[in-house]
């Protein structure tokens, strides 16, 4: 089946504090969303990405484009006011039944074997939503004051978001919702059960400066590991 890969990087990303978006900070000396590109390129031969960008950085897409591995395999489309329009400027390329992958492309050490597993599981159950346990004690804030939730029925929700090309197409049919937080939240209005797969505590997302910390530090640790 075909493969389709929606790298969100329309943000600003205002709480890294920098004027240039934290999609473009250098990581081990390449954009941030470039690795986050190669990680599904490498995932699968056969692999289409829609990258998903603000006007004003097209020009900045385009070039980075250039020196992945793949470049004739990305198709490079502008974003829309929110998260919501941004996925729907990219899905509407998307003509073949196929496994839809939406992911953040500040989540650039996200595994092959998570976007594998993501991809057999949507294959079987329509969707998957990698999402990981919290262990952090976890309060809930009430109209009067707050109280603690059992952390381990609270898990935290990654990206790739995987679903089957014709769920995630018709739920973005759908108007426009505030409850829509991401991808999921989405085709669950549309009535349908969303399968939870086990995500990887690695696979974080770059928002603060302490972030690209811990990611560089993977990210030398991983390439250790491998040519070791």
């Amino acid at each position: 089946m075909k493969k389709y890969a929606v790298i969100v990087a329309a943000g600003s990303g205002l709480r890294m504090g920098t004027s240039t978006p934290k999609q473009f900070l250098l990581l081990h000396g390449k954009p941030i969303v470039w690795h986050t590109i190669e990680a599904f390129l490498h995932a699968f031969d056969d692999i289409e990405i829609i990258l998903v960008m603000a006007d004003d950085y097209m020009d900045t897409g385009k070039k980075i484009i250039q020196t992945t591995k793949s470049p004739d395999h990305i198709r490079l489309t502008a974003g829309g006011e929110t998260r919501f329009h941004s996925v729907k400027n990219g899905i509407q390329y998307i003509h073949h039944p196929s496994i839809v992958f939406v992911h953040d492309a500040v989540r650039c050490l996200v595994s092959q074997a998570l976007i594998h597993s993501c991809y057999h599981a949507a294959m079987e159950k329509g969707n998957a939503i990698p999402a990981i346990k919290s262990t952090d004690s976890i309060r809930i804030e009430k109209e009067n004051g707050n109280e603690v939730v059992d952390r381990n029925k609270v898990m935290i929700i990654q990206t790739p978001q995987t679903f089957q090309s014709d769920i995630i197409k018709s739920a973005f049919a759908q108007d426009y919702s505030e409850i829509f937080t991401d991808e999921a939240s989405v085709v669950e209005q549309q009535g349908i059960k969303i399968n939870l797969v086990e995500g990887e505590k690695t696979n974080i997302k770059i928002t603060q400066p302490i972030d690209l910390i811990i990611a560089e530090h993977l990210l030398k640790s991983k390439i250790s590991k491998s040519s070791g």
